[in-house]
């Protein structure tokens, strides 16, 4: 499919395996460390995460301490805090463990996904209560409404169910394969909430193993050494909670999305077209793939002619079996319709969200309508977004493709006036198997996951309405500020004074030998 790129992970000329004592130095110790901090996110969970007003955990004494009184609550704070940045510490430092990206270290890698990852399967959802929606939707399919027509709120009770009320009008934004596991999940547990979770944890945890997966087989596809890919992706604290202690149904659709990368990169592509649009009718998002994979099945030298008519052979054959799930749920292409359901508009950490946030600010302080110039400036972020991903459809390097599909991908995602930490997931297998080189690369990486992390402490906490003072909202508030302060703290002492990571932020990294692979 492409071209070998040069094996990141700093191959040294001339090193022997025989000269290296081990392939990975003492992996226990950060194995153990991000074990621990998974078991004190899983126990903060208790207090802090987010549970369904009917769950019947709320009757348990143990949540009712931990979530009731402030000490339990102030208690499950700090456990929170200080395993999400524990577990960051420990990647971090499994990865220095790495003598040689071999067999070892892939060992290492899987360990460390089941040592970090189980704990968080038993957790109350942390950090997003979308999981909560997804029950809501599956109600309204066994229900027998049209869940692209109607928000959570047809349902009786719909209150109880534990949604953000951003859920209750809008329409479902995912495909047609996804509202058939909300729906068998829901008909199979009777609306249970903690049965729904853990099932939805299932589904995501296929994705992750799609991940763990083909992951390593599209690295050795572009000369990237797959163990070192597979540690930058499937142990990394934003994979792992995100995709299993949020239970994001985006495990799913970038788990299908890669294995449909990997059939159609090496000329199954029937295969590989029928697992992307399986991906898509998860999430819409990965339809941006499709132009790619057309030029993929057109071959390296395909005329202009050659390219379109694969083109339209991949759209066509996408949409078909669309259409063919629309027929069959009776929806039909609904999901467009939920494409727009309501969210935040803009973050400030987003350029573009901050941008417009600057541009409504100076606008208002002159009497103009800052608010509507601010959405001409998020069009506009669309528009250079979509400018982009045609840029890259159009011009590059066919040995390159799969690394312009990545940063087209990513235009949609950091041109857009709201990201989030789970969208950054999206993007870092697609560059692990593409290649993140030992430089800037890679320490941008360490930045980007340890400000999400410590972003996603401190932004979604349940605190209990009737712990707050009469100044309604202050404990909140409180247990926020106090959550990013323990986590930006040990943020700070990761980049500026652990004797051990600080060099990751600053120094460049000792050379690591790759093995070739074989």
């Amino acid at each position: 499919m492409t071209a070998p790129v040069p094996a990141t992970g700093n191959v040294v000329e001339g090193t022997s395996p025989s000269a290296v004592v081990a392939d990975v130095d003492n992996a226990r110790s950060p194995l153990l460390a991000g074990f621990i901090g998974s078991m004190f996110m899983a126990v903060g969970s208790l207090g802090v995460g987010w549970l369904a007003p009917a769950s019947e955990l709320r009757r348990v004494p143990l949540f009712i301490w931990m979530r009731t009184e402030a000490l339990g609550v102030a208690l499950c704070i700090v456990l929170l805090a200080v395993g999400g940045m524990l577990l960051v510490r420990s990647w971090l430092r499994l990865g220095q463990r790495v003598r040689v990206w071999g067999a070892e270290a892939r060992k290492a890698t899987l360990q460390a996904v089941v040592a970090w990852g189980l704990p968080l399967m038993f957790s109350v959802p942390l950090f997003s209560r979308d999981v909560y929606a997804y029950i809501g939707q599956g109600r309204l399919m066994v229900e027998g409404f049209n869940p692209y027509e109607n928000g959570i709120s047809a349902l009786s009770n719909y209150f109880q169910l534990g949604a953000d009320k951003m859920w209750t009008e809008a329409p479902v934004p995912y495909g047609q394969l996804f509202l058939w596991i909300e729906q068998f999940v829901v008909w199979s547990t009777n609306v249970h909430p903690e049965g729904s979770i853990m099932l939805f944890r299932l589904a995501a945890l296929a994705g992750i193993i799609l991940c763990i997966i083909y992951v390593p087989k599209l690295a050795v596809l572009h000369g990237v050494n797959p163990h070192r890919a597979l540690w930058l992706t499937a142990a990394n604290p934003l994979f792992l909670t995100n995709f299993i202690a949020s239970v994001h149904n985006d495990a799913l659709m970038i788990g299908l999305a890669l294995a449909g990368l990997y059939y159609c990169a090496t000329r199954r592509v029937i295969l590989g077209l029928v697992l992307v649009t399986l991906s898509i009718s998860v999430k819409p998002i990965t339809i941006v793939f499709l132009p790619f994979i057309g030029l993929l099945w057109a071959g390296k030298d395909a005329s202009w002619p050659r390219k379109f008519v694969y083109w339209a052979l991949t759209a066509g054959i996408s949409l078909a079996l669309l259409y063919a799930m629309s027929l069959v749920n009776g929806f039909g292409f609904g999901w467009i319709n939920g494409l727009s359901a309501p969210g935040s508009i803009w973050i400030w950490y987003a350029p573009i969200g901050l941008l417009g946030l600057v541009v409504a600010s100076i606008s208002n302080a002159f009497g103009l309508d800052g608010w509507g110039l601010a959405k001409w400036v998020y069009d506009a972020g669309k528009l250079l977004a979509v400018g982009i991903v045609a840029w890259q459809i159009f011009r590059g390097d066919h040995d390159r493709l799969m690394r312009r599909l990545t940063l087209a991908f990513a235009a949609v995602v950091v041109l857009a006036p709201m990201i989030q930490s789970w969208y950054v997931v999206w993007l870092i297998p697609l560059f692990a198997v593409t290649g993140i080189r030992d430089d800037w690369q890679v320490k941008a990486l360490y930045f980007i996951v340890s400000f999400f992390m410590v972003y996603a402490i401190s932004d979604q906490l349940e605190v209990f309405p009737y712990l707050q003072t009469a100044d309604l909202g202050l404990a909140l508030a409180l247990a926020r500020n106090a959550a990013a302060i323990i986590a930006l703290l040990f943020a700070l002492y990761l980049i500026f004074l652990d004797p051990k990571t600080k060099l990751l932020f600053s120094k460049p990294e000792e050379p690591v030998t790759t093995r070739p692979v074989i």
